[in-house]
């Protein structure tokens, strides 16, 4: 009769415990790839679970999409381009969305091209043809590499691109050059037979753009509600890049259980270049990964503006960025 009782009880608790799990879906912003990673990685060792948190995580279709799927309340926490959430809290100012914790301290927004077709520098870009998916977050930021390297837009022909099209029609010469994540184009570049010394990556970074990059947002409805669950979710997700940068064909590993087709050395090779020039940057490794110069972010704010007229009044950093729920630096240190 004890032993009994006993079970019942054990049951009992196990249900507590379940039902006190604060479900936390997560919305990529792409497929299954080596930048996701640290995040597959952080649900597979249980690193979510031991916080108390149920997280679950959905590949996306580019750099926009996740940002409604906050804003509807779809998920509640997301990852997407922090330029472009900033131009839709513009023109949605009631929609309850927020950047709370940067991850692409430098922004991985590129124009790949190819040597062979005439495309090593910015300016060859005139007289060629540019693919551009539209939803591409590398593409809502072309204006402003435009601009501050002095391109004549009516010289480039842009041809509007489906992502799964994009490096093929590179690979095969239908368009000469096309915008994207460094890592991602690169690599499916060199997949499908492009020799790697014919690859010419201008890094939008490196040629004037002053911006950040892929952030980590909140639906800012749940957030209020659940101040301590979102600073967990980020000490998780500082912990999975940690553990990733010290084991990236570990992290692999992990990512293979939502996508068993990937080239684990392929995705290890994009997990690291995103590491080594998107996310390891000198102040993410001095400050903790997650956090802003604000400085550098009024910059970024006001590059915005000479391309994107405001609907609603420039915002100020703190529109733009959230960072109440970060953890203390302590907990954010990627070494």
């Amino acid at each position: 009769m004890r032993h009994h009782f006993l079970t019942a009880a054990f049951a009992c608790v196990a249900a507590t415990a379940a039902q006190a799990q604060t479900e936390m879906p997560f919305a990529l912003d792409w497929k299954f790839e080596g930048p996701a990673a640290p995040y597959t990685m952080a649900i597979e060792t249980g690193l979510f679970e031991d916080k108390g948190l149920s997280v679950t995580i959905t590949e996306g279709n580019g750099s926009l999409d996740a940002i409604p799927k906050i804003a509807t309340g779809a998920f509640p926490v997301g990852f997407a381009d922090i330029n472009s959430v900033m131009r839709f809290k513009d023109q949605n100012p009631d929609a309850p969305v927020a950047a709370v914790m940067m991850i692409y301290d430098k922004p991985p927004f590129a124009v790949v091209g190819r040597r062979s077709l005439g495309v090593e520098a910015p300016k060859d870009l005139e007289g060629k043809v540019l693919g551009a998916p539209p939803p591409d977050g590398a593409w809502a930021q072309f204006p402003i590499f435009a601009a501050e390297n002095d391109l004549d837009m009516d010289a480039i022909t842009v041809e509007p691109v489906g992502f799964p099209t994009r490096e093929p029609m590179l690979a095969q010469e239908e368009v000469d050059a096309v915008t994207g994540f460094s890592f991602s184009s690169t690599l499916n570049l060199e997949r499908l037979g492009v020799a790697p010394d014919d690859i010419s990556v201008l890094l939008m970074a490196d040629h004037g753009v002053d911006l950040y990059g892929n952030t980590i947002i909140v639906n800012t409805d749940f957030a209020e509600a659940n101040p301590e669950a979102v600073t967990d979710f980020l000490t998780v997700i500082a912990e999975g890049w940690a553990a990733a940068i010290a084991d990236p064909e570990a992290a692999v590993e992990a990512l293979l259980e939502y996508n068993p087709a990937a080239d684990a050395e392929l995705e290890t090779r994009r997990l690291q270049l995103s590491i080594d020039d998107n996310v390891a940057t000198d102040f993410a490794l001095e400050n903790g990964i997650g956090g802003i110069d604000p400085e550098r972010m009024e910059r970024a704010i006001e590059q915005t503006q000479t391309v994107y007229e405001f609907q609603n009044g420039v915002p100020a950093v703190e529109d733009v960025f959230d960072d109440s729920y970060l953890p203390d630096a302590s907990a954010r240190m990627l070494q």
